[in-house]
């Protein structure tokens, strides 16, 4: 144990004891507030080298008078160099981030900008809408593993998360109110791609503040909550945009001021350790690019859980991409009948999905298990999707979206959790954690050309559901191989 002096302190005390091992909050040992008898164990975040972990610095932050039991965990998650908030607020706004960027994404993709590629070229609104859509989906995939690394890299006294977010959600929130004022499709198309963009490299840097801020054992809590806004977020946003539409420009600017603030008070609330004392690696472009490829013989449970979550998602794509058409030619409902019952049904699968999402996540945490959970979400995936098959009707399709919002819901409670204890080193998270993002965008891309290919081969809807019932299964396959999680 050694003392040096400490900058940036709320008072004027001299020295700040560095302990390897622990990270307690600095207000708890100021002077002026008084030390507590005992840290209250919530607000201790412990931390232990690992092997995974290539570099790191000491943590620092407590001070002479604070007392704290120090208990060395066998596995943690949390990243060298961070500092440490209160895990309470940080849930809350890590719930409140992620609802705001699924409001964005939501909003935006099911509503806003198909209804503005209809009314710039309605005759055909279906290609430019798929122009639209793949070109945004392409830029995706790149931007996520390309914004980690960068985040990861970043060396500034707000630490390496807060300025991308603060850039992300100013410039998505320009971007949002550019696009209000496109009137071709080209114009609306490349506002729309880097609008996207923004948001995705507040999604991906965002995504990294958990293996930052929690051990192994609150990874549970922590995705649930991460889940719980993704869902809270899909619905604000469909319902928001619906009345957003009736007034583009106060709408549009409303959802990107809505996010931009957001992302500053998210950085506000939850400041990080600066991260200018963290050592820098030689830049290269050669090892930069190198640094994107994860050996699949050295680190095989990151591509298990890469492909695990690619097949669960695609599951999930396969009926969710086509709800529409599905009610209205294997149901047979009319055009406005099928447009009125998708809500509703959609807000079933999203109820039922926010019913089991932080129980599973507490459950999770508790019993130390992650595979188990998305084992049985799988199962109860690929079962439902036997519910229309058998009663191919409104009351059938009711019934597939509690039951898959139940299993939707189970996975993502612990996909989270999942995804971060197989990345291969934790100080190049953001960059790992772009690379599985992949697994989610390539079947929202793909999903529906996939999708419409079944349909025209097999002459129905039939095949849609085996489908996604395989999908499911392969989902569940490829998380068994997985060795480093229970």
């Amino acid at each position: 144990m050694s003392v040096s002096g400490a900058s940036g302190d709320c008072c004027s005390c001299a020295d700040s004891v560095v302990l390897p091992c622990v990270v307690i909050p600095r207000w708890y040992a100021c002077p002026r507030i008084g030390a507590p008898k005992a840290v209250p164990q919530r607000h201790v975040t412990q931390y232990s080298e690992m092997t995974r972990t290539r570099r790191g610095t000491p943590l620092r932050g407590i001070r002479p008078g604070a007392m704290a039991r120090l208990e060395r965990s066998p596995v943690s998650t949390v990243a060298p160099g961070i500092r440490v908030v209160r895990q309470t607020r940080l849930l809350t706004w890590l719930f409140l981030l992620n609802a705001a960027i699924l409001t964005v994404y939501a909003g935006f993709i099911v509503i806003l900008v198909p209804d503005q590629v209809a009314a710039i070229d309605e005759e055909n609104k279906v290609a430019n809408l798929a122009i639209v859509m793949t070109a945004s989906s392409i830029a995706t995939i790149i931007i996520h593993p390309l914004i980690g690394a960068l985040s990861d890299r970043t060396r500034s006294r707000l630490g390496r998360r807060a300025p991308w977010i603060i850039v992300g959600g100013a410039t998505g929130a320009l971007f949002t109110v550019l696009l209000a004022g496109a009137t071709s499709i080209w114009v609306l198309c490349l506002y729309w791609v880097l609008m996207m963009l923004c948001v995705n490299s507040v999604a991906t840097v965002g995504s990294a503040v958990v293996p930052d801020h929690f051990v192994k054992e609150r990874l549970g809590v922590a995705s649930a909550v991460v889940a719980l806004g993704i869902f809270v977020g899909m619905g604000a946003g469909v319902a928001l945009a619906g009345i957003a539409v009736n007034s583009i420009g106060i709408g549009y600017a409303a959802f990107g001021v809505g996010f931009m603030i957001v992302c500053l008070l998210f950085v506000v609330f939850n400041r990080d350790f600066s991260s200018r004392d963290l050592e820098r690696e030689p830049f290269s472009w050669r090892s930069f690019l190198a640094s994107f490829w994860v050996d699949p013989k050295r680190f095989p449970d990151f591509w298990w859980a890469f492909a695990g979550r690619f097949f669960l998602i695609l599951a999930y794509q396969s009926v969710q991409s086509y709800l529409l058409y599905i009610l209205r030619d294997y149901v047979g409902l009319s055009n406005s009948e099928s447009t009125a019952m998708s809500t509703p049904i959609t807000a079933v699968m999203l109820v039922g999905a926010l019913l089991t999402t932080y129980f599973v996540g507490r459950l999770s945490d508790r019993t130390g298990r992650r595979k188990a959970f998305v084992l049985l979400a799988s199962v109860i995936m690929a079962v439902s999707l036997v519910i229309p098959l058998l009663a191919p009707s409104v009351g059938g399709m009711f019934a597939l979206a509690a039951v898959f919002g139940v299993g939707y819901g189970i996975y993502m409670s612990v996909d989270t959790a999942l995804m971060n204890e197989v990345l291969p080193a934790a100080d190049q998270a953001a960059k790992d954690l772009g690379i599985l993002n992949i697994a989610t965008a390539l079947p929202q891309a793909f999903t529906p050309a996939l999708v419409g290919v079944l349909i025209l081969l097999s002459g129905g809807y039939t095949a849609v559901f085996v489908a996604g019932m395989v999908f499911a299964v392969l989902g569940a396959l490829t998380v068994i191989p997985i060795r480093s999680v229970r």
